[in-house]
Formats: C-alpha cells, sequence, structure tokens
C-alpha cells in the first residue's frame, strides 16, 4: 500500500504507530514519569515501524535512480545529436526541481498544543555525539555515509515531543531529551535534528475529567512532493469543487503550487498564475517546465503539456475580462514575511474588488488562505454587495492559526477600479 499512499497528492507525511496506550497513568514525580518513558523504549514493538521505514526509504532510492537514468540518457541523446553535452542542457531543470521537490518534513503543530512543544535534541547529558557503532534495530540500513565499528552505516535520528491538555509535570524538552536518549542507547543511533533518517514521535494527550493521559509512539515516514505543502493547495483547491473546462486564477501564485497542484489534480481545468514580483513569476515558470519534463520522461518524447500559464501582473489591474473567471484561489498575504499588516488594509478590499470583476457572476467562487483575519473581515464587510461568504475554514499554518475563506459571486455587476485604493 506505501507505493499507492506516494501517489496521494493531499498527504504530507505517513506516520506509523509504533504503540498506542489510551489510558497511560504518568507518575506524579517528574524524575518517575521520565524514567518510566526511558524503560518504555525496550519494550515497544519497533520492527513493523522500521520495515515501513525501510521500504520507503528503498522506494526513494529507486526514484533517485530513475531520474538519474533519465538524466544520463538525456545527456547522451544530446551528445549524440551534436548538442554539446553540458552546454544542451537547461539549466532551468535544476532550479525547477530545487522548487518542484522541497523536503516536506516538517510537520505543524496541531491547533490547541502547547506553544512550548518542540523538538528537542535526543543525546542524554553527558553522551558525546561521536559514531556510536551500528544500530541493532531489526537490522535496518541506514542512508546516511557515516559507517559503525563494524562497517554499517550508522542512522541518524531525532525525538519530537508534542503535549495537549492539562499541566504536565515535565516539558516537551525533557521527555524529548529522555525518552531520546534510551532510544539511542536501544539502537545505537546518532542523534541529529536536521539531518536525520529517523523521526520518533512521542503524543502525550489529557482525557477528559480523568487523571490519566494519551500516549502515542509514533514514526515520520519522510516524502519527497512535487509541490510546496501540497497536502493543503489540493485541499485548498477542492474546497472550490472545480468542474471540467472551470478557468482557475491565482492571483498571487508566489513559486506557483497551488496552479501547479491544481493543474496536475484537475486537468479538465485551465489555471492562470500570476505574480507581481518578477522573481516569483520566473522561479514559478522553471517549476512549470520541470512539470512538463517530468510528465515528457514518463509517456514518450512528446508532451501534450499542461492546462497553465503564467503571467506578471498587478493583483490590482488585471489583464483578464470582466466575468471570465470561474474560481479564484490564492494565499493572500499575511503581512509577516511579505508586505505588512499596515499595507493590507489597502491592499485586502482592492483585491476583493478586482476578484470581484473578474469573477462571474452568481456561479463564481473563490476560496483565499490568510491569517490577516481582522482585515479581511473588514474589508469583506465593505463588498458584501460582490462576494457572499459561504463558509469559513479554520487551519493552523506552520503555527498560524489561519483561516480560509469560501466566497461566492453575486449577482451584482462589480464598478471596474483600474487602481488601488
Amino acid at each position: 500500500a506505501l507505493p499507492q499512499v506516494h501517489r496521494l497528492r493531499s498527504v504530507d507525511n505517513l506516520f506509523v504507530v509504533v504503540q498506542e496506550f489510551r489510558d497511560y497513568r504518568f507518575k506524579e514525580a517528574k524524575e518517575d514519569a521520565l524514567k518510566d518513558l526511558e524503560d518504555l523504549v525496550k519494550k515497544l514493538p519497533w520492527s513493523d515501524p522500521l520495515k515501513v521505514w525501510e521500504l520507503n526509504n528503498s522506494l526513494k532510492k529507486k526514484k533517485t535512480k530513475r531520474k538519474k537514468h533519465n538524466l544520463q540518457s538525456t545527456a547522451s541523446k544530446e551528445k549524440l545529436d551534436g548538442d554539446g553535452g553540458q552546454e544542451g542542457t537547461d539549466p532551468r531543470d535544476a532550479a525547477g526541481q530545487e522548487h518542484c521537490a522541497p523536503d516536506a518534513a516538517g510537520a505543524e503543530p496541531a491547533a490547541g498544543q502547547d506553544a512550548a512543544e518542540t523538538q528537542g535534541t535526543v543525546a542524554r547529558d553527558g553522551e558525546a555525539e561521536g559514531d556510536p557503532p551500528a544500530g541493532s534495530g531489526g537490522g535496518t540500513a541506514a542512508s546516511n555515509d557515516e559507517k559503525g565499528d563494524g562497517g554499517a552505516k550508522v542512522l541518524k535520528f531525532r525525538v519530537t515531543c508534542n503535549r495537549a491538555g492539562d499541566k504536565h509535570s515535565f516539558t516537551s524538552n525533557e521527555a524529548a531529551r529522555d525518552f531520546g536518549g534510551a532510544v539511542q542507547e536501544h539502537f545505537q543511533w546518532k542523534a541529529d535534528m536536521t539531518n536525520f533518517d529517523v523521526e520518533v514521535l512521542s503524543s502525550v494527550s489529557t482525557r477528559r475529567r480523568r487523571p490519566w493521559k494519551n500516549l502515542t509512539v509514533l514514526t515520520r515516514v519522510r516524502r519527497q512532493l512535487p509541490g510546496v505543502r501540497s497536502n493543503h493547495v489540493v485541499w485548498l483547491e477542492g474546497l472550490c469543487d472545480p468542474q471540467p473546462t472551470d478557468i482557475i486564477i491565482d492571483p498571487m501564485c508566489g513559486t506557483g503550487a497551488i496552479p501547479i497542484e491544481g493543474a496536475m489534480e484537475w486537468p479538465g481545468c485551465y489555471h492562470i498564475a500570476g505574480d507581481n514580483n518578477p522573481q516569483a513569476v520566473k522561479r514559478a515558470a522553471n517549476n512549470i517546465c520541470s512539470l512538463l519534463k517530468k510528465t515528457e520522461s514518463k509517456e514518450s518524447s512528446a508532451s501534450l503539456g499542461i492546462p497553465l500559464d503564467i503571467v506578471q501582473w498587478d493583483i490590482c489591474n488585471l489583464p483578464l475580462r470582466t466575468g471570465s473567471v470561474d474560481i479564484i484561489v490564492t494565499d493572500m498575504p499575511f503581512g509577516k514575511r511579505i508586505g505588512s499588516k499596515k499595507k493590507n488594509w489597502d491592499l485586502y478590499p482592492a483585491c476583493l474588488m478586482e476578484m470581484g470583476r473578474v469573477c462571474t457572476p452568481g456561479t463564481g467562487r473563490a476560496a483565499l488562505l490568510t491569517q490577516d483575519k481582522k482585515c479581511f473581515a473588514k474589508a469583506l464587510s465593505r463588498l458584501g454587495h460582490i462576494w457572499r461568504k459561504q463558509q469559513t475554514v479554520w487551519v493552523n499554518v506552520g503555527g498560524l492559526h489561519a483561516a480560509v475563506y469560501l466566497l461566492k459571486r453575486t449577482w451584482e455587476s462589480a464598478e471596474e477600479k483600474r487602481s488601488c485604493w
């Protein structure tokens, strides 16, 4: 079933449950509770989860080998055709691959978890982080280049502890440290918080009206996906229920994650991506080129292309006909890394006005993601004659409490505005 899971674009991370304790009783004293967590490591059934990790690792290696084989075949063909080897290679390929396949290992904390939840270092106090001997955890092979005394490759790992619910006698860092130290001692793995092969997660949550907790130990299977946070992207666009022949735009596309994933998931629709930043447009174009080459290598030498175009434009003055767009899906600037919340007070109403102009009256819809909820609500109240709010979906984006606003275009005509407010 794992190869099928890899084909799901709405899945960002795969977790394998090692064991779940529904009524786990932590001792009141912090030292005793942490000691129980340490002792638990030797009792957990690690074999099956590590087999899943090993299978997943072999699948990733096969994909890498296929990519290298395709690149070598292309280079050989160009050399035979007299293109000059590397001189005939499109430099955009590497850039496109870089943006299209980021590391999707970073998990977002669930809403309601402690703000102090962290990804703790797993080495015990006083233990050196030198190369330990090869692990004995089910004979699992490692993917890093470091080797132990016996010549076998050594796995790198980290432990993360998440706590939710009532007050605990220990902190997340303390639990990660002690539990991770026991994992290191048990498997003889090497602790590494960034370049790790295996991540172990311990999740502690309080059962309502009971003094004991839920304790779940999981391992995360890391994946490589063709888009940035593609689980959000496919879900976000799916909220608008795209139909064949629909015209879908992302007027603030950034590097193109939403339209690229949308074009792959709904090939019967036509997607247009746009942004005012020339660098973002260039990166999005590189990502599209990379996707085209990927589909070409899968099918045949003649690619049919994908229903997607990229344009540099001004969100307040879109070069589109009035009422020509069926769906608008975009990640609006939060006012943190891009822009500012002060600028959003002018930008948001201008965006909604221009989006209302190009969107089809009566049937057009929009899914707009933002963390600046106060500003968006104010702008929407000023333009209630154009957009009617259907639903608000609360989401957690990298620890930020954000919202997706599902809007329906009314039948009223929108006054054209060719400049921002």
